[in-house]
């Protein structure tokens, strides 16, 4: 697939490289000399040094037979990244899709307007960084999840600490029994590795679990993972007055008791004071250990950190979590400080680019994917397949397919039936079928449905 990108930022940097992992022909435009350098000294991309906005440079990028344009200009007017899409459309691309700083432009009617004016996605990082968090909110007690049909399938994400039951156990010792499988453990994160688990794969302390579950067995996984369930999120603490930070507060008053922001900015206090309702908003620095004592942070039951920074974020959710809080976000948008993020004991990591990048990411698969999510902790990306009544996959049971080692089929929906899948699975045409993927595997993934 052909794909053009304008913006060298840090969104397009991360999505050209998560792309020529499915070995798509990518060029990437920018007007900022160094900036471009820079990514095609990292990546292997064709890189344009010009105006994403002129014709003349687009052109030049060859957008005229371009299977996807990605516009995810990194500039304050964000209106820029529309024009270009509809310029790559006019000039012959096949999809495009901008990134905007606009909640107006999302609403139901006036995202029919940019459709039929030929903008096949528009996509708000923020919002959806905001709209992860929440969902994070409702489900306490993990570290990330993903619903399918309406949660009658969900993979739940857990760290393993100390005194949980399966520790030290086999992959195999923890298979569900009974009539049919009701959750199974399709991917360990482990060191900054991604392993799919095979049967004597043994359960260590600090694993990060991704177990596929019918929605009657998460409280079966949540005992077996030694984890109790959270009573759900009503008082919140928000460190970060930014877009996000806002966003959240604005739309967690409805449903909490209570909702304090720490922003350090005083104009921008200034600002949230008169935009939020029910939100507490104090000027200091959510670094500030004596800060967030004198302000009783402690009787909260979760804490976010969304400022510009990673290392105040972290740093800001260390801190509350030593104050005994019991579940922390922070954001944390350099890749290299995810990891350390986790091993500094914060519940969840939110970033951007990641999110964006599945989001996007869908566009280069076939028409039958309904959903692509990146997953935090690890490399892979969750798939959900509509099967194709001509595909491969349909021809044997699951185990009798040469399906890729770095991939796994967690679940089936069918009709009204809800299958945990294991080798004995047989796929039907039509089924929903949701796929574990690490990026080198994708790609005969994609073979196998289309």
């Amino acid at each position: 697939m052909k794909i053009v990108i304008a913006g060298a930022g840090a969104v397009g940097t991360h999505l050209a490289k998560m792309l020529t992992e499915g070995f798509h022909d990518i060029t990437i435009i920018d007007d900022d000399e160094e900036r471009l350098s820079r990514t095609g000294e990292t990546i292997d991309v064709l890189t344009v040094n010009g105006n994403p906005g002129s014709i003349e440079v687009l052109r030049a990028a060859g957008v005229s037979d371009a299977d996807l344009f990605v516009s995810v200009i990194p500039s304050d007017d964000q209106s820029i990244n529309i024009i270009c899409a509809l310029l790559a459309k006019k000039l012959g691309a096949k999809k495009v899709t901008a990134r905007i700083s606009n909640d107006e432009y999302l609403r139901d009617e006036n995202k029919i307007m940019f459709t039929e004016m030929g903008v096949d996605l528009l996509f708000y990082p923020e919002k959806i960084a905001v709209d992860e968090i929440l969902k994070l909110l409702q489900r306490s007690e993990m570290t990330d999840f993903i619903d399918f049909a309406n949660g009658r399938l969900q993979i739940v994400v857990l760290r393993l600490t100390e005194g949980a039951p399966i520790l030290d156990k086999t992959f195999e010792e923890t298979w569900s029994v009974g009539e049919s499988l009701k959750y199974r453990t399709v991917a360990i994160s482990r060191d900054g590795r991604t392993i799919i688990p095979k049967r004597d794969t043994i359960f260590k302390e600090g694993d990060l679990i991704y177990v596929m579950a019918r929605r009657d067995a998460v409280p079966d996984v949540m005992a077996f993972a030694g984890k109790e369930k959270n009573s759900s999120v009503k008082r919140l603490t928000i460190v970060g007055g930014g877009k996000i930070g806002g966003m959240l507060a604005q739309r967690f008053e409805g449903s909490a008791n209570f909702v304090k922001l720490i922003e350090l900015d005083k104009a921008r206090c200034d600002e949230l004071v008169h935009r939020l309702d029910k939100t507490l908003v104090i000027n200091g620095d959510g670094r500030n250990s004596d800060l967030l004592y004198e302000e009783d942070v402690k009787d909260c039951d979760a804490f976010v950190a969304v400022t510009s920074s990673s290392e105040t974020n972290i740093l800001a959710c260390v801190a509350a979590k030593n104050m005994g809080i019991e579940k922390t976000i922070a954001q944390v948008e350099n890749l290299e400080y995810i990891r350390l993020a986790e091993d500094m004991g914060v519940d969840s990591v939110i970033n951007k680019k990641i999110i964006t990048a599945g989001r996007i990411f869908r566009f280069t698969l076939s028409s039958k994917v309904r959903t692509v999510k990146v997953l935090n902790g690890s490399e892979a990306e969750v798939l959900e397949y509509i099967v194709n009544p001509n595909s491969a996959v349909t021809k044997a049971p699951i185990k009798e397919l040469e399906f890729p080692k770095d991939a796994v089929i967690g679940g089936v929906i069918r009709g009204s039936e809800t299958i945990v899948a294991d080798g004995n699975t047989q796929i039907h045409p039509y089924d929903r079928v949701s796929v574990f993927a690490l990026p080198t595997a994708i790609k005969q993934v994609d073979n196998l449905f289309s």
